[in-house]
């Protein structure tokens, strides 16, 4: 197996996952804002393995299994900690939704490539989206602090909001569009 740049990136993206977790504990008072950075550096990697692999054809089946795996760790680590730190109801039901849509689409793309009908539950633009809005949802709620008078922190609360309705739309069409393969084949 070769590893080309956009699979070491994927990989380092996992790797930054135990970092965030380490520096969100760290006992000082910048913590919060380090959390943020290493998660921000995730997603710029995430974006920059894809442009890279599209750019220059530097496609390999082990990067296409690991992107969403390290997608989805990094999401639902990040979703933990801030709901570790604001242990609302809100927040742990916006965290379980992301974290539940993320599983079950995880699951259904796996049954789907099984049934021979991978092509059905592909990317779309509202997942892209999606995604998105809750980079910068996470990015706010794992930063906390006001910036130049902007309410960080309550920012992030209302993206995470939308992000959570954004996650549930896009699953529905997932589903929907799985739906008749999912019937003949039961």
């Amino acid at each position: 197996m070769t590893l080309t740049i956009p699979t070491l990136l994927t990989l380092f993206r996992i790797v930054l996952i135990p970092v965030m977790v380490a520096v969100f504990y760290l006992p000082y008072g910048w913590t919060n804002i380090a959390a943020a950075g290493i998660f921000i550096l995730g997603a710029v990697t995430d974006w920059a393995d894809g442009w890279i692999a599209r750019r220059y054809g530097m496609y390999s089946a082990f990067g296409a299994f690991l992107d969403p795996v390290a997608d989805k760790l990094t999401v639902a680590f990040a979703l933990l900690l801030v709901v570790e730190r604001h242990d609302t109801p809100v927040m742990a039901m916006l965290a379980a939704v992301i974290i539940g849509r993320e599983i079950t689409i995880s699951a259904l793309r796996e049954w789907m490539a099984q049934m021979g009908a991978h092509g059905l539950v592909k990317v779309a633009a509202l997942g892209k989206l999606k995604t998105i809005v809750q980079m910068v949802a996470i990015s706010c709620l794992l930063f906390e602090e006001d910036l130049l008078g902007l309410p960080v922190f309550r920012l992030g609360e209302w993206l995470l909001a939308v992000a959570a309705a954004l996650t549930l739309w896009s699953g529905w069409d997932y589903l929907r569009a799985a739906w008749p393969t999912m019937r003949r084949k039961g």
